[in-house]
């Protein structure tokens, strides 16, 4: 009789990178439980998108948790706030669409999780390279967060740590596409828009989505996700 797999908590908000992710986590053989949260953003409509990405990965289960961020403000991916076009800024300026904690509730709720599932690793999809403006996508903090999650932790002080994984850490968004086509992903089931339309077309003005269509550029590729959205 085999061995069953290990597994991992795979923060999965249904974009490019948090598919990749999962998809990575699969490939280090890994059970995968993914986890999406439904925070007030005006995108909600990745979560459809983490939906299907679940599904279509292999994900061992799917769980989406209602945590409303938006009460508190802060940043343009919420209603009633704007959100900018495509600007270019400096790598040492923070963007109006950084969320104040994200990924240290995100990572809290995955944590607390892996734990209960008795999971041995969490992976996140946060790139230092082209987000390097939010301050919870660099390697510092994710050192951090690791020395914490060993100290507050029952596996962390048994000397059975939950290990904070980022594949993707250092790689351009070219090489994370080239990455995700190999291990299959069909990008066409994701959204990176901070601004879709209804129907969940992406807006083509923001960050996300010109470092996305730049992406898919450098390797001489069209995006599948401009001729099928998320439904």
């Amino acid at each position: 009789m085999s061995e069953p797999l290990p597994r991992a908590v795979v923060l999965l908000s249904g974009g490019l990178d948090s598919a990749t992710t999962l998809a990575q986590a699969r490939a280090d053989g890994m059970e995968c439980l993914a986890l999406s949260v439904r925070y007030g953003q005006r995108h909600a409509h990745e979560i459809e998108c983490a939906k299907q990405v679940a599904r279509a990965v292999g994900a061992a289960a799917h769980r989406i948790i209602d945590l409303d961020l938006s009460s508190f403000g802060g940043s343009s991916l919420f209603p009633g706030e704007p959100v900018p076009s495509a600007t270019g800024s400096s790598r040492d300026e923070i963007p109006s669409t950084y969320v104040p904690a994200r990924n240290t509730v995100f990572l809290s709720l995955a944590l607390a999780w892996a734990e209960a599932a008795e999971a041995a690793a969490i992976y996140l999809g946060v790139n230092a390279l082209d987000y390097s403006g939010y301050p919870d996508c660099r390697p510092e903090y994710l050192r951090a967060f690791q020395r914490m999650a060993d100290l507050a932790t029952r596996r962390g002080v048994e000397g059975n740590p939950i290990e904070i994984r980022a594949p993707l850490l250092h790689l351009t968004k070219a090489q994370i596409i080239a990455r995700g086509r190999e291990l299959g992903v069909d990008y066409a089931l994701t959204t990176s828009c901070y601004d879709p339309g209804s129907d969940g077309r992406a807006c083509g003005r923001c960050d996300a989505c010109r470092i996305r269509e730049r992406g898919f550029a450098e390797l001489g590729l069209a995006d599948p996700a401009r001729e099928r959205t998320c439904r």
